[in-house]
């Protein structure tokens, strides 16, 4: 479990993984039955090819992170390419999963100390000056 956490916390997981949802969920409901699907757009390969590019970033966001910015950004063009070819992007729930990913994605920053909470930074503050009475 510790492997896995260490991994996780040296690439942006999160993002990746949101981006894998959203081109699964897009994916998922062109699949669906035909009374539920909506006929807007291009419905031949684009709307099967954008999501599998989706997976595809998610997953070289997870295991290529050095990359995650060229990623991030072929990954928010491709969310935004699926309101007019996949069911307005997976009914929107797979359009809004692949652009927050890809946002989180872009904005993570690998050598950052992780935040302090107030409370612990008012904690250890209060203890810096009780002991420099």
């Amino acid at each position: 479990m510790d492997r896995f956490r260490q991994w996780r916390g040296q690439r942006p997981f999160a993002g990746g993984l949101l981006l894998v949802l959203g081109g699964a969920e897009i994916l998922v409901t062109m699949k669906a039955p035909l009374p539920v699907i909506l006929h807007v757009g291009m419905q031949g390969l684009a709307g099967y090819l954008l999501p599998t590019v989706m997976l595809i970033l998610g997953l070289l966001i997870l295991f290529s992170p050095a990359q995650r910015l060229f990623y991030s950004i072929l990954g928010v063009l491709t969310s935004l390419g699926t309101w007019p070819t996949s069911n307005l992007g997976g009914f929107i729930v797979g359009l809004a999963l692949g652009v927050t990913g890809s946002c989180l994605s872009f904005g993570w920053l690998p050598d950052q100390e992780p935040r302090v909470s107030r409370r612990k930074r008012k904690q250890r503050e209060h203890q810096a000056q009780v002991g420099a009475v």
